[in-house]
């Protein structure tokens, strides 16, 4: 069994006679999908009943590298469950490659914050003379200025970007849309990008509202968002774990520490909650601590 044929047959399954909704079959195929680019990637080559427990925990640590949050790595190896658990249903398989396979351990935690400097050493990374250097500084611009989720990113459409009144048209979770401004340097690279860059493409059909786009005029994946910022990070030398949710976390926590109204910047990241935007409050202790002994008369650490 070849891997189209047995993930359209997943698909089936789920829909037909799991009745999961069309959200959640999407990701279970994503995440089996994501195993399959995987493999392409690594020059492997092993079909979908052959795969064995070493060859998922390969995967497991090839988007481990890519610096997937904990939760999204535990998402993905339980789309991998569901699909072994299917070819086991349709006893396809005898033994479950997923069975032993150990995810991250989740724990709730705050993910890292660019500061204002490490911002700017991950733009002036950029190699502006490559093909595709002002495409990516346009996407950092875009993910630093207006705090998308990378699904919001790369979905992000022609027809939706206001460029004289200066604002975006986001769709969200659950097809939410918002409004969102988008600041003058960032809408000048991605302006750049439009009209230079992504004029000479050549655009595949139905792919031609989407602004950002691979060099084979297909929007772009979430995997290659992860690796241009992965590629960043490295060439600017910065020791953190960062992703695309680095930059969403970076913008909201730098507009509540420079004053920001806390509904205002709930209503630009899509929260329902004002509780789920209240995480980006936090402060780093050092800074506190060095608050207090710039300006307290009385206290020493």
């Amino acid at each position: 069994m070849h891997w189209p044929i047995a993930i359209q047959a997943f698909h089936d399954y789920l829909l037909l006679e799991r009745s999961m909704s069309a959200n959640t079959r999407e990701a279970y195929v994503h995440d089996v999908r994501l195993f399959v680019r995987y493999q392409e990637i690594n020059g492997l080559d092993t079909a979908p009943l052959q795969v064995k427990q070493e060859d998922l925990e390969g995967f497991i640590h090839w988007i481990n590298g890519l610096g997937l949050a904990a939760s999204s790595q535990a998402r993905i190896i339980s789309g991998l469950r569901a699909f072994y658990k299917f070819l086991l249903v349709e006893d396809l398989i005898d033994d479950d490659p997923t069975e032993l396979l150990e995810g991250p351990r989740l724990r709730r935690k705050i993910p890292e914050v660019l500061s204002v400097s490490e911002v700017k050493a991950l733009l002036e990374a950029i190699d502006l003379s490559d093909p595709q250097g002002h495409r990516n500084r346009a996407i950092m611009e875009t993910l630093y200025a207006c705090g998308l989720r990378v699904s919001e990113l790369i979905d992000l459409r022609l027809s939706n970007i206001f460029f004289e009144a200066g604002f975006i048209k986001v769709i969200g979770k659950n097809d939410k849309e918002r409004l969102v401004p988008i600041g003058e340097v960032a809408r000048q690279q991605v302006q750049y990008y439009v009209e230079h860059e992504r004029l000479n493409l050549r655009i595949k059909p139905g792919q031609e509202n989407f602004v950002f786009l691979n060099r084979r005029g297909h929007k772009l994946s979430r995997v290659m968002v992860f690796y241009i910022i992965k590629d960043l990070v490295e060439k600017a030398g910065i020791v953190k774990n960062i992703s695309p949710h680095t930059f969403r976390h970076t913008f909201a926590t730098h507009l509540v520490e420079g004053g920001a109204d806390l509904k205002a910047v709930q209503d630009m990241l899509g929260h329902e909650s004002i509780t789920t935007t209240e995480i980006y409050t936090h402060l780093d202790t050092e800074y506190l601590k060095e608050t207090i002994q710039l300006f307290h008369p009385r206290i020493k650490f």
